[in-house]
């Protein structure tokens, strides 16, 4: 399983450190990726990275702005979340599909966390 931890309340222009913690799963072996989904909204990808060797993905205005990263050791992914803005307010997950490189496609994920809520607000 996947558990998200790290959400909260930040105001605009703020920064938050978002995690994923795998339990049972070994993250080293899977491709895993931040979603965010706000009220009223389709579910967005949001950055990905391949646990096999470390690459980076990045879709959208996200780039530059939001950094995703791994530490093996811990078995944990990290999404760092630079100058917020309201935009970026919504339920955070990570999932994880097995596997390497660009796979983070939303309805082909094998394991989903339960979420994180991310208030931009002033």
């Amino acid at each position: 399983q996947l558990v998200e931890s790290g959400g909260g309340l930040v105001k605009p222009g703020g920064s938050l450190r978002l995690s994923c913690a795998g339990s049972g799963v070994s993250l080293e072996w899977y491709s895993i990726g931040w979603f965010r989904q706000a009220p009223g909204k389709d579910r967005e990808g949001v950055p990905c990275i391949s646990g096999f060797d470390d690459r980076t993905y990045y879709r959208g205005p996200v780039q530059g702005r939001f950094t995703i990263s791994i530490d093996k050791a811990k078995n944990t992914v990290y999404m760092q979340m630079d100058n917020l803005n309201p935009e970026g307010a919504g339920d955070y997950y990570c999932a994880a599909r097995g596997g390497s490189g660009d796979i983070c496609n939303g309805p082909y994920m094998d394991v989903w966390g339960r979420g994180t809520l991310v208030t931009v607000s002033a």
